[in-house]
């Protein structure tokens, strides 16, 4: 009995990773949720793994929807010519 409740509960951190991952393109179920909080109270690994997760994602999707920016590289270079002469 001790056993059932102690997998129900407690998860690995490969099994929290793989939650964590699922978590942020998919939708979990409440148990999962419910295991994934409490892994995450008990150990800082995964939860900071969850913090950087969401950072790296957040960041792809701004890349994503950012235009490609183009550089003029005379205007750059001569504005550096400038800013060097004013030294």
């Amino acid at each position: 009995m001790i056993t059932k409740i102690k997998h129900l509960f407690f998860l690995s951190c490969l099994k929290a990773s793989e939650l964590i991952e699922r978590d942020i393109h998919f939708k979990l179920k409440h148990k999962e949720k419910l295991q994934l909080k409490i892994h995450k109270l008990l150990c800082n690994k995964c939860k900071q793994y969850h913090k950087h997760s969401l950072l790296i994602e957040q960041c792809i999707h701004n890349l994503k929807n950012k235009e490609a920016m183009t550089v003029d590289f005379k205007k750059l270079e001569k504005r550096i010519i400038i800013k060097m002469r004013n030294i």
